[in-house]
């Protein structure tokens, strides 16, 4: 198992150092990072941050040698746990720990609306859509302030058009203009614009996304993975030539990495009912990282039934001692995490998956999943280019 390195190694203490040189208006509550080989204080007039969705640090390693993403490599970061979107790309955002945010997997049980909900689209798992006005729901949801908001500096929003104006991207942008993009090509050209038509020192934060959805497709090792992520290389190294000269410090990294699970090793609840029958709720979290809500009196039941039928493939942790040892985060828990989490934490081992469905859902199978603490999954490529005067 390889955990969060929130001391000075992982994607927390990147935004820590972050804030510091964006001058935010207090530091964040984490070390800054530690031996990045290149100082992220540097007085840069622009500093950009893209996050390649999926880009794990071995991927960048393995397939991007002699590239210009691997060119550019400074250091091997954590992810946050779990290792996924929605805990991830939301410390990315806020600056903070899970442990701080509470955004803790792709599903989540909101005891505010008494429902479980895909964070991301912000919708009920299974069909339908919340009654509630648009922004309510973030607003009642999240607790957080977007990093751009803790910052003084003019940022800006770039994410693919089919998600900019989502909920979930609205809330995080905070203050930030948002600007959708429809290409990859299309990307990079709006992140050029900015700089160059900026006034005053910019943050930039931009998303990418296609790297991952590929990946959950098709698997790690597939040609059409390693087409687009030629494709993204060459297009960042366009990019640094394009803006070379505008004193920008680019900065990119991925939220979590990614490994393949086969069908052989997909277990579905619906073959043991009998584990179940102890269950309060459908399952929450992620396929490699389960949340478990249980029936009053079933914790023995339950444990037994792991213990005996997935003690090779799974681990059963009570979540409070995943709080207590700081899995997701050092310092104090915000008060909702302890909901959000359930009763216990089934980690998967290996290249394990444990899922379940609910009327209405769509059935899909993934290849390419996340979520766990393998190295794959949860090293992700630190990439600094400073394009100076």
């Amino acid at each position: 198992m390889i955990f969060p390195d929130y001391e000075g190694g992982s994607l927390v203490n990147l935004m820590r150092s972050l804030g510091d040189a964006c001058g935010a208006r207090a530091p964040l509550p984490y070390a800054p990072l530690r031996d990045t080989k290149v100082s992220l204080r540097d007085t840069a007039r622009n500093i950009v941050l893209l996050v390649i969705d999926g880009l794990g640090f071995h991927y960048l390693q393995r397939h991007g040698a002699g590239g210009h993403l691997h060119r550019h490599l400074r250091a091997r970061l954590t992810s946050v746990f779990p290792s996924t979107t929605a805990s991830a790309v939301t410390t990315l955002l806020s600056g903070l720990a899970p442990q701080q945010h509470a955004l803790t997997g792709w599903h989540m049980y909101f005891s505010e609306l008494d429902a479980i909900a895909a964070v991301l689209p912000l919708r009920p798992r299974g069909a339908g859509a919340f009654d509630a006005p648009p922004g309510t729901l973030s607003r009642r949801l999240f607790g957080h302030a977007p990093f751009s908001d803790r910052i003084p500096r003019r940022s800006v929003f770039i994410s693919p058009q089919a998600i900019a104006q989502s909920e979930f991207n609205l809330y995080h942008s905070g203050r930030a203009i948002v600007r959708g993009y429809r290409t990859l090509a299309e990307l990079f050209e709006q992140t050029n614009t900015a700089i160059r038509e900026s006034g005053e020192p910019l943050y930039i934060h931009a998303y990418y996304s296609e790297l991952d959805a590929l990946t959950h497709l098709h698997g790690v090792g597939s040609p059409q993975v390693a087409a687009q992520f030629a494709a993204l290389d060459e297009a960042f190294g366009t990019f640094l030539a394009a803006i070379a000269g505008s004193d920008t410090m680019v900065i990119a990294c991925a939220d979590h990495g990614f490994i393949d699970s086969p069908p052989g090793r997909q277990i579905d609840l619906a073959q043991h009912p009998d584990l179940a029958a102890t269950l309060a709720r459908p399952l929450c979290g992620e396929r490699r990282v389960a949340y478990c809500y249980l029936k009053p009196g079933q914790t023995p039941r339950f444990e037994d039934y792991v213990a005996e039928h997935f003690g090779h493939c799974m681990e059963a942790f009570p979540s409070r001692t995943l709080v207590e040892q700081g899995w997701f985060g050092p310092g104090a828990a915000d008060p909702r995490l302890a909901s959000r989490i359930g009763d216990f934490v089934l980690v998967m081992r290996e290249d394990w998956t444990l899922l379940d469905w609910v009327e209405g859902e769509k059935r899909y199978r993934q290849l390419g999943v996340h979520g766990g603490v393998s190295a794959d999954e949860m090293f992700v490529p630190l990439v600094v280019a400073h394009c100076g005067r």
